[in-house]
């Protein structure tokens, strides 16, 4: 039977993935720590949780997470990030002269992305040191942004999520958007996965650029991802393809392969 792996952290998101994967007839596990069980092997078929958590326990289990690289935003065509955007490192970012979106590469959410001035804000060099990678962007003002997971170069499930820099959610909760938004969107991912490779299992985020139009906001690791509105059930088929025994890597998989992590 198939396995849902939870982190320890009872988040909304990890209470609606274990009410999708209950739905579907899965076992769910959810885990007090971050080791993986040693008295039995269920057949995981999909980790969920914090990114750092998800790499640590699929590590344990011999379980490769598929994920878009560090450098996977910055090489896309202009015309699909509409912003320069680059990979630098933390010595970087806390002296660049200009207002500039600092987010960590790894996107395992070390610190806050957003427009940090002359450093003002960024983590110490105890905390971060000057190598850690980070991904510097123009700023520009996002009208909307919308989360996509996708799977196999399909968008399964969307949601908005930002409208103006504030949470896309209506009184009673839901996050409604509208036929042409998408419509819009999912043109806009068509043509992207039509030209760039990408993750077999991947969330990326869309969105709408005053002034310059539809652009890729980042790209997410599906097995650390927030839910916002979309279709549980769609997500948990995502999260399945993007988890794979290590000894199952297919040729096509083994570039998006996520670097397993260790507890020390």
């Amino acid at each position: 039977m198939s396995t849902l792996i939870l982190s320890p952290r009872y988040s909304p998101d990890s209470r609606t993935m274990r009410s999708a994967a209950l739905r579907s007839g899965w076992n769910v596990l959810r885990l007090p720590n971050w080791r993986a069980p040693e008295d039995k092997a269920p057949e995981v078929t999909a980790v969920y949780g914090e990114p750092l958590f998800a790499k640590v326990v699929a590590g344990q289990l011999g379980l490769a997470l598929l994920d878009a690289p560090d450098d996977w935003l910055p090489g896309l065509p202009e015309r699909f990030r509409r912003r320069d955007i680059w990979v630098a490192t933390m010595d970087v970012a806390r002296t660049f002269p200009n207002p500039v979106f600092v987010k960590p590469a790894d996107g395992d959410k070390g610190f806050a992305g957003r427009v940090y001035r002359h450093g003002e804000g960024l983590p110490s060099p105890d905390a971060c040191p000057e190598s850690t990678p980070v991904l510097l962007a123009e700023p520009v003002r996002w009208e909307s942004e919308f989360r996509c997971f996708v799977k196999d170069g399909v968008v399964l499930t969307m949601s908005p999520y930002l409208r103006n820099g504030k949470v896309a959610r209506s009184i009673d909760g839901s996050r409604p958007m509208t036929s042409a938004e998408e419509v819009e969107v999912r043109s806009f991912a068509e043509q992207l996965f039509s030209e760039v490779p990408a993750p077999p299992a991947v969330v990326i985020d869309i969105g709408m650029i005053e002034g310059r139009g539809w652009a890729v906001v980042e790209a997410n690791s599906a097995f650390g991802a927030g839910v916002y509105g979309c279709n549980p059930d769609r997500v948990l088929e995502v999260l399945a393809r993007g988890c794979v025994p290590r000894t199952k890597v297919s040729a096509a998989d083994v570039h998006w392969v996520a670097p397993a992590l260790e507890l020390r």
